[in-house]
């Protein structure tokens, strides 16, 4: 075999595993740090930064206690709206809550069914008619 048999099998080669590439990127998934609702999230863009500065402003930053059998959300005055657990991992295990907190303006959220690993939890709610927004990353 000669050189120019050599370079003419490397040059297909070559070629073949960039197509393979290609045909990869077009049929794998879609991107997931990619949103779905990105142009809907950034028109209300102003809207969760005023919640999340109302919570900075008026000292409303909840209590988070983690337990391996509960989150225990401690507010500082009764408090109404939705708690989103985020799975960072996988989109399929995310649960979205609605809640009132409790007489002692607590919320507490069993842990026994979530899996164990790393989640970002979302605090939206109402108290005394202002409209908070408070995120954290928590570890079960």
């Amino acid at each position: 075999m000669n050189w120019g048999t050599k370079l003419i099998i490397g040059m297909a080669s070559f070629m073949l595993f960039i197509v393979a590439l290609v045909l990869i990127m077009f049929n794998s998934r879609k991107d997931a740090l990619v949103d779905a609702d990105y142009y809907e999230k950034g028109i209300n863009y102003n809207k969760v930064y005023n919640r999340r500065e109302q919570t900075k402003t008026d000292h409303a930053t909840p209590e988070i206690a983690v337990t391996p059998d509960m989150i225990i959300i401690r507010f500082s005055a009764h408090a109404k709206g939705t708690a989103a657990l985020m799975r960072t991992s996988d989109k399929a295990l995310d649960k979205f809550l609605p809640f009132e907190s409790n007489t002692n303006h607590q919320l507490i959220i069993p842990a026994h069914q979530l899996t164990r690993g790393s989640w970002r939890l979302i605090l939206e709610w109402i108290s005394q008619e202002k409209s908070y927004l408070y995120e954290q990353e928590i570890i079960l």
